[in-house]
C-alpha cells in the first residue's frame, strides 16, 4: 500500500509545480518586456526622463514644441506660432489681433480703426483650433527632399493628394472632375498667369497677343498679374465692356476672366463676350460656406484655391480643373518652369486638411455648416445695421436652394459691397475712413468710386470692430438737419 500513497502524493504535487513553473514564465517574460521597451529605452534620444511615451521617439520633440505654444495664453486675441519673433527668453511671444496689445493681448485699444480690407480667412480658425489634434501635421526632417513628389520621375504632384481632392470636389458637388486634368500651383496668384499662359497662341506664332478682360467689378490681380507680364503671348485689354460691341463678329484673341461668386459682390455670374473665346472661371468662392451650389460646375478651365475652403491661405495652394490635356499641359509647364511644383510639405499639410473635411462632412463638424453658419450671422448683423442708414447700402442677396445642404440657405457672402448713396460720397473708400473704416476702393475693381469693399472674413475681434465702427457711422446721421450737417460722423 505505501507505493500508492507515495504515487498520490506526487499527483497531487504536479499541478502545484506546473502552476509555479508558469508564474516564473510569466515573470521572467515582464521583466523582459520591461527591459526591452521601457520607456526610458525608447526615449533616450530626447531626453524624456522615464514619462510615458506611448511608444513616440523623434515625434515627441516636435510635438512638445508645437503643444507649448499653443497652451500659450493670449487672453482670446492673439495667439503664438513656432516661427514667432523670439523675445529674451528665446520664446515667440503672443502675436495680437487688431486693436488689441500687450504681452498677453489683453488691452484693447479704445476707439481704434477697423481693417476691413484684405480677404484674409481667418474666421475658420476657431475651427480648426478645435481640430489640433487631427489636422496637425509632424514633418521629419527627410520628408521629401527629392524635387520629385511622388517617386515617379518628373512628378511634382502628390497622387493622393489630387484623388483626394477630386473626392472633395464629389462630395461636395461643386464641380465636374472625372473628364478634368488636375494642375497643382503655389496659390491662384500663379494659376492666373499659368492659365492665360496656356490659353494664349505660342509665342512663335503669327497672330496677336491675346486680350486678356474681365467684367467690372472684378478681381485686380487679374489686371496686375497680366500687365506685369505683358508681352508677346498676351496683354491686358480691360473690361469687356469695352470690346462687347467689337466681339459679336469674333471673339477670336479674347481669354475672359469670370468669378464665380463674384469678388468683390458675391454674385453669380457668367461669360460676356461667348463665342471662340477661351474663359477662365475662378471659382475660389464656389463652396457651401460662401454660396449657394445649384449645380457642379463643368467649365472648360477652372481655378481653386485652399484658401477659400479650408481657410489656409498661408499655405499657398491651388488647383486648377481642366478639360483639355494640351492646356493642362502648358499650364503645368508654366508652374513646373516658375517653381518646379507647389512645395512638398504644402501638398504634406493639405493632404492632411482635405481628409478632415471629408471625414466631417454632413456631420456635426462639418467645416462648410460652420463656415455658413459664421458667415450668416455676420451678413444678418451687417445688413440689420446698414438698413437703418440713408447714408450707405448693400448688395441684394436672397436665400437661395443649395444641392450641398439639400434646403434653402440664408446669404452668408465673403464680401459687403457697400455703396455710398449720398451726393457728397463721391469717394465711399475716403467717406468710410474717415469714419475709421479701412476698405477697398472699388476704383481698385475697375467699378465707380461710389463703392467700396468690405471683407467679412477675418476674425472675430476683426468683425466686432467692424460693427461698432459701422454702427457710429449709422447712428451719426441725422436727418432732420440740413444735408450738410447730416454727414457728421461721430469719431
Amino acid at each position: 500500500m505505501e507505493p500508492a500513497a507515495g504515487g498520490g502524493q506526487q499527483a497531487r504535487r504536479r499541478p502545484a509545480l506546473l502552476a509555479l513553473l508558469s508564474t516564473s514564465l510569466l515573470l521572467n517574460a515582464v521583466f523582459l518586456a520591461h527591459h526591452l521597451f521601457r520607456p526610458s529605452r525608447v526615449l533616450s534620444a530626447v531626453g524624456d526622463g522615464g514619462g510615458s511615451s506611448c511608444g513616440l521617439s523623434w515625434t515627441l520633440q516636435a510635438a512638445r514644441e508645437a503643444e507649448a505654444v499653443a497652451a500659450v495664453d493670449c487672453s482670446g486675441h492673439g495667439q503664438v506660432f513656432l516661427d514667432g519673433v523670439a523675445g529674451e527668453d528665446g520664446r515667440p511671444g503672443c502675436e495680437c489681433n487688431a486693436c488689441f496689445a500687450g504681452r498677453d493681448c489683453s488691452l484693447h485699444t479704445p476707439n481704434c480703426t477697423a481693417d476691413a480690407d484684405s480677404g484674409n480667412p481667418l474666421f475658420l480658425e476657431p475651427y480648426w483650433r478645435r481640430h489640433a489634434a487631427a489636422s496637425a501635421v509632424v514633418i521629419s526632417g527627410w520628408h521629401r527632399m527629392s524635387y520629385i513628389a511622388t517617386g515617379i520621375e518628373k512628378m511634382f504632384q502628390s497622387v493622393e493628394l489630387e484623388r483626394q481632392i477630386r473626392r472633395l470636389h464629389r462630395a461636395v458637388g461643386n464641380a465636374v472632375v472625372d473628364d478634368k486634368h488636375v494642375v497643382f500651383a503655389a496659390g491662384s496668384i500663379q494659376l492666373i498667369n499659368a492659365l492665360v499662359h496656356a490659353l494664349s497662341p505660342d509665342a512663335n506664332a503669327a497672330s496677336p497677343p491675346a486680350r486678356v478682360v474681365a467684367t467690372a467689378p472684378y478681381y485686380p490681380i487679374y489686371r496686375t498679374q497680366t500687365k506685369m507680364f505683358d508681352g508677346r503671348e498676351y496683354r491686358w485689354g480691360g473690361t469687356t465692356a469695352l470690346w462687347v460691341n467689337a466681339s459679336r463678329n469674333s471673339t477670336d484673341g479674347f481669354i475672359e476672366f469670370v468669378t464665380s461668386p463674384n469678388n468683390p459682390d458675391a454674385q453669380l455670374y457668367e461669360p460676356v463676350l461667348g463665342g471662340s473665346a477661351p474663359v477662365i472661371v475662378d471659382h475660389a468662392y464656389y463652396w457651401p460656406h460662401f454660396t449657394h451650389i445649384p449645380a457642379p460646375a463643368d467649365e472648360d478651365v477652372m481655378m481653386f484655391t485652399m484658401s477659400k475652403p479650408s481657410g489656409h491661405a498661408g499655405s499657398r495652394f491651388g488647383w486648377a480643373l481642366i478639360r483639355d490635356e494640351n492646356v493642362a499641359k502648358r499650364a503645368n509647364d508654366y508652374v513646373q518652369n516658375s517653381i518646379m511644383g507647389a512645395s512638398r510639405d504644402t501638398q504634406l499639410r493639405m493632404l492632411g486638411i482635405v481628409k478632415i473635411m471629408l471625414a466631417n462632412l454632413h456631420g456635426k463638424e462639418d467645416i462648410f455648416a460652420f463656415g455658413h453658419d459664421v458667415m450668416r450671422t455676420r451678413w444678418r448683423r451687417l445688413n440689420a445695421v446698414v438698413s437703418r442708414s440713408r447714408r450707405i447700402s448693400l448688395q441684394r442677396m436672397a436665400p437661395e436652394y443649395c444641392t450641398y445642404f439639400k434646403r434653402i440657405r440664408e446669404p452668408s457672402p465673403g464680401y459687403a459691397w457697400v455703396k455710398c448713396e449720398m451726393e457728397e460720397d463721391d469717394d465711399c473708400y475716403e467717406a468710410l475712413l474717415k469714419a475709421k473704416i479701412i476698405t477697398r476702393s472699388g476704383a481698385r475693381f475697375e467699378a465707380s468710386s461710389r463703392y467700396t469693399r468690405l471683407s467679412l472674413l477675418k476674425t472675430d475681434d476683426d468683425f466686432e470692430v467692424l460693427m461698432e465702427r459701422v454702427t457710429d457711422l449709422v447712428n451719426a446721421e441725422n436727418y432732420d438737419e440740413p444735408a450738410s450737417s447730416s454727414t457728421t460722423l461721430v469719431m
